[in-house]
């Protein structure tokens, strides 16, 4: 059996995680949601073994969506492209800083930040400077 392997993203354009969720309402009503993306993951098989996509806002990654399936999705260019099919449900995770970066990036399980608690999901997160100096010291 593969590992559980997971991506990490940007969310460009969305200030929390609660942007994001009406975004995918207003775009997606209440089916999937998907992500497009032009890179196709070479470890789709770990990916689909329970991965999620972890979400960066303003430099700090503040919640998650398990990735469901991945589609072959061509675009009106003709260029073939990976649509992450992803579960509605948007999981608060404890708040971790993040550098930018370009495109996704793979995230091992090991190195995911775990779920916070429904009843801390509307807790608003730690300054970016304080989050970045807890997790300096091990702390996150």
């Amino acid at each position: 059996m593969e590992a559980t392997l997971h991506l990490m993203k940007l969310c460009v354009g969305a200030e929390a995680p609660e942007d994001l969720a009406a975004w995918q309402a207003q775009r997606f009503g209440a089916g999937a949601a998907m992500h497009v993306t032009r890179m196709w993951p070479k470890r789709e098989a770990e990916l689909l073994a329970g991965g999620s996509i972890f979400w960066v806002f303003k430099g700090t990654m503040l919640a998650r969506q398990r990735i469901l399936s991945l589609e072959r999705i061509e675009g009106g260019d003709g260029i073939l492209r990976c649509g992450l099919v992803l579960d509605r449900d948007l999981v608060r995770i404890a708040a971790v800083p993040r550098r930018p970066f370009q495109g996704w990036r793979y995230l091992a399980a090991g190195d995911a930040p775990p779920d916070l608690p429904r009843s801390r999901a509307a807790e608003e997160p730690l300054p970016p400077s304080i989050a970045a100096a807890l997790a300096e010291m091990g702390l996150r």
